[in-house]
C-alpha cells in the first residue's frame, strides 16, 4: 500500500496544505482513509509523519478541515514553529501520528485521570532516516509517555520505522534506553520545556513521566482506535471535527471522489515558498 502528497498553497504560508492520495490517485483523508494497520497480526501501524526531524514548522493533520490535509498551525494570527531549547534545534523525532485513532475528550483515562486531547495519537519515531513531511511510514511500537496537556491525556508514542536497519533490535521501551542512551531522557525534557519560551509552565507527565512498555502502549493505541470507529460511524458527536472521507464505505461521512477532488481543486494554487522567519532559528535556554 502506497500513498503520495499533493501540495497546494505556499509553503510557509496560512494558505499552504498537503493533500494525501492513494495508491490508486483518489484523494483521502490521513485522518480516515489510510488504515491503521499495515500488518495487523504483528502489531506494525502506520504513521503519518508530520514534522520531519530538526525541523520545527508545526505542521499537523487538519482534523477541522475537509480531508484533513496538513496545514500548519497558526498562533496569534501568526504561523508556530516549536521553540528550540538548547541543546534541542527543531524536533528529535520523526513526529506525527497514527491514523484512524482518536483521543477522545469524552473519555476519561483511567490511568491519567484526564480525558483525551480531540486528535489522532501522536508518534515520535526515533529511527535514523530523516522523513520528508507527509511521508506514510509503518512502524513498530516500543512504548509510550503520557504528557498532560492543559488538563488533557496527550499520549507520545514512541515508535521505531520498521525499515530502519536497526529496527530488529528494537521490541521494546528498555531497548531505546539501552541502544540510544540519553533518548528518551531527551524525549521527557523536550515535552516539559517546549512551551516554556512562550511563558507557559513546564508540562507534566501522568505516572511521574515514566515511559510504560510496549504491550501498554499497543493497547493504548488500539483503544484510540476504538473511540476513532466510534466517530467515523456517528456513534460519538464529532463536534468541529471533520470526517469526509472517501474509503470509509460504511461511513455516514463517505463521500465521492468527485467530492474529493472538489475541495482538493478549491485549495490556494501551489507555488514558491516564502522564506521562514529568523524567529525560528531563535535558541532559548532554560536554568531547570
Amino acid at each position: 500500500m502506497s500513498f503520495s502528497v499533493e501540495e497546494r498553497g505556499k509553503p510557509n504560508t496560512q494558505d499552504y496544505r498537503v493533500y494525501f492520495k492513494n495508491s490508486e490517485g483518489k484523494y483521502i483523508s490521513p485522518f480516515h482513509d489510510i488504515p491503521i494497520f499495515a500488518d495487523e497480526a504483528q502489531n506494525i501501524f502506520h504513521a503519518v509523519v508530520e514534522v520531519p526531524r530538526w525541523t520545527n514548522a508545526k505542521m499537523e493533520i487538519a482534523t477541522k478541515d475537509p480531508l484533513n490535509p496538513l496545514r500548519q498551525d497558526v498562533k496569534k494570527g501568526a504561523l508556530r514553529y516549536v521553540c528550540n531549547v538548547f541543546p534541542h534545534k527543531g524536533y528529535i523525532w520523526n513526529y506525527g501520528a497514527i491514523p484512524q485513532t482518536w483521543e477522545d475528550p469524552g473519555h476519561r483515562d483511567e490511568a491519567t485521570g484526564c480525558c483525551g486531547d480531540n486528535d489522532p495519537i501522536d508518534i515520535c519515531d526515533i529511527g535514523n532516516k530523516v522523513c520528508s513531511r507527509g511521508e506514510v511510514i509503518r512502524v513498530k511500537v516500543l512504548g509510550i509517555l503520557a504528557l498532560i496537556d492543559e488538563g488533557e491525556t496527550d499520549w507520545k508514542v514512541i515508535v521505531i520505522n520498521v525499515e530502519d536497519p536497526e529496527a530488529e533490535d528494537f521490541n521494546d521501551i528498555d531497548d531505546v534506553r539501552r541502544l540510544k542512551p540519553g533518548y528518551l531522557e531527551a524525549t521527557l525534557d523536550w515535552f516539559k520545556m517546549y512551551k516554556v519560551p512562550d511563558g507557559k509552565p513546564e508540562n507534566q507527565f501522568a505516572f511521574n513521566g515514566e515511559f510504560k512498555n510496549r504491550d501498554f502502549a499497543v493497547k493504548t493505541v488500539k483503544d484510540t482506535h476504538g473511540f476513532w470507529k466510534a466517530l467515523i460511524s456517528k456513534k460519538t458527536n464529532a463536534g468541529e471535527l471533520n470526517c469526509m472521507n472517501t474509503c470509509v464505505s460504511d461511513s455516514p461521512f463517505c463521500c465521492s471522489e468527485a467530492d474529493a477532488k472538489a475541495i482538493v481543486d478549491a485549495a490556494s494554487a501551489s507555488g514558491d515558498a516564502e522564506p521562514i522567519p529568523s524567529s525560528a532559528d531563535k535558541w532559548y535556554y532554560y536554568n531547570k
